[in-house]
């Protein structure tokens, strides 16, 4: 079984499961905790860290899906707020429970910004709910029928780690960005900076790469509870460079800090497609892409997730993998049916992981924290984004560390490796990295005398990709708007 990089606080996995000590008491022997190295504190404290690096999801769906759709309707923002801490925490609770795995669910965004700029100019927001529910029944139908898996098997295990790495490399690149530490410039050259001109001496900046340079040294002396000490200690800094420099925080929950949920939105949901304003091609076109990005930035977040917790075997393989992949797919037809997007597993569970979260229990924890979220949506923007981003750049540097256990002498490994790796962060996708790599790990090996190592299910999915890749001129061929 593959450790976790041995900088990671809490990763105590250095005792084989079969010598691991006896289960404390029935939370522990149902959620193996003990079996798998772990403790109860570690997993609350992990637990707590990946809702607080994800909990920013609560705020920023509701930004992403507010444009309006091809009727000029645009969903409630406190309504989508709601409905995504609660379907968060619902599909957050049920994943743990069922796969003891400490994966946390949420509004994926690379769907709700699909949705938003590309769904809703030919269709309303309740039919464009409505596809996101048909791609995750189409999921769960593969992932029930072990399709999925074996597509998963079929996948050379260098670029299920690349894929690893990828991860990593995306989750700090969203951190550098979240932070204000890398900016889009708008020019063509160079497209993004470091800050603003060149320059990070703003004050959101400088606490960020404080949080990150304390957490590094923390996680350096191995101190448990790192990355949440590194968050508490940013967040009270940042309070307090508020009120010398003031830049926007507000700790004072003038409005209260509890309210109702408005669940509105649950069942907002329309089957009964208006064909004389969208076409058949075009509703297919977005449901196969919905299902790519669904299908293969789950696949790939799950398996790099899995890895950095030592819980992936040679091949990728983890524990109950079977059911993970069907509940992922559940999770697209929740989120469908609250408005709030597709729910699936987030890179951010990275952040817990590195704290020591190895079980279900963290994931139960971070999906109770959601359905409190509700209820207490001032207090999801209480740890500043820029704090945040340092966790997740923290653990993007610890999942890089898989790169050691790939071999690049060869240049049929190396290019698709590194395709995969860098497409991720620069393309803001992991379904593009992972596209990138099968396509090139398909035609690279193909044409260099190694055909017959390819699984025939790589080639079907390597097609599968170059049309999700080329889907802009065949959506213009047939008319999609």
């Amino acid at each position: 079984m593959t450790n976790p990089p041995s900088s990671a606080p809490g990763s105590a996995t250095s005792a084989a499961p079969e010598q691991a000590a006896e289960p404390k008491n029935g939370l522990d022997r149902f959620f193996e905790v003990t079996k798998r190295g772990s403790t109860i504190s570690a997993e609350v404290r992990g637990g707590i860290v990946t809702f607080v690096t994800m909990a920013y999801i609560v705020i920023l769906n509701p930004i992403i899906l507010s444009t309006p759709d091809v009727e000029g309707t645009v969903l409630d923002g406190n309504a989508v707020a709601a409905t995504t801490a609660l379907t968060a925490g619902v599909m957050t609770l049920l994943f743990g429970i069922v796969t003891r795995l400490p994966f946390a669910f949420a509004a994926g965004l690379g769907i709700n910004a699909f949705l938003a700029f590309s769904v809703v100019g030919s269709v309303t927001w309740p039919e464009a709910m409505a596809l996101v529910m048909i791609n995750g029944a189409v999921i769960v139908l593969l992932a029930a029928t072990g399709l999925r898996k074996m597509i998963f098997d079929a996948v050379p295990v260098q670029l299920k780690l690349a894929i690893t790495v990828g991860i990593g490399l995306f989750i700090a690149f969203i951190g550098f960005v979240n932070a204000g530490f890398v900016t889009a410039t708008g020019n063509a050259s160079p497209p993004v900076d470091l800050g603003i001109g060149g320059s990070v001496a703003s004050v959101p900046t400088v606490l960020f790469v404080i949080t990150l340079l304390l957490g590094g040294v923390l996680i350096a002396l191995r101190v448990k509870g790192a990355i949440l000490i590194a968050l508490v200690g940013g967040t009270v800094l940042a309070a307090i460079a508020n009120l010398i420099w003031p830049f926007g925080l507000d700790f004072g929950f003038a409005g209260g800090i509890m309210s109702l949920p408005d669940l509105s939105l649950i069942g907002a949901v329309d089957f009964g497609f208006d064909l004389g304003r969208v076409s058949v091609v075009a509703l297919v076109m977005f449901v196969f892409t919905l299902i790519f990005s669904n299908f293969f930035d789950a696949m790939g977040t799950m398996t790099g997730l899995a890895k950095e917790a030592g819980l992936a075997d040679e091949k990728g393989d983890f524990p109950r993998i079977k059911s993970a992949l069907v509940v992922e797919g559940v999770g697209a037809i929740a989120g469908g049916a609250t408005s709030s997007s597709s729910a699936t597993v987030f890179v951010e569970s990275g952040s817990g992981i590195g704290e020591g979260a190895r079980t279900g229990l963290a994931t139960s924890v971070t999906g109770i924290l959601f359905l409190l979220a509700m209820f207490f949506t001032p207090l999801t923007s209480l740890v500043p984004g820029a704090v945040a981003a340092a966790a997740l750049v923290l653990v993007g540097a610890m999942m890089l560390s898989q790169i050691k256990n790939i071999d690049f002498s060869d240049f049929r490994v190396l290019l698709p490796v590194f395709l995969t790796a860098t497409v991720m962060p620069m393309t803001y996708s992991i379904a593009n990295g992972i596209g990138a790599g099968f396509v090139s790990w398909i035609v690279v090996n193909a044409l260099s005398g190694r055909a017959k190592t390819i699984h025939p299910l790589l080639w079907i999915v390597g097609a599968g990709f170059v049309l999700f890749f080329a889907r802009g001129p065949i959506e213009a061929a047939f008319g999609v708007i």
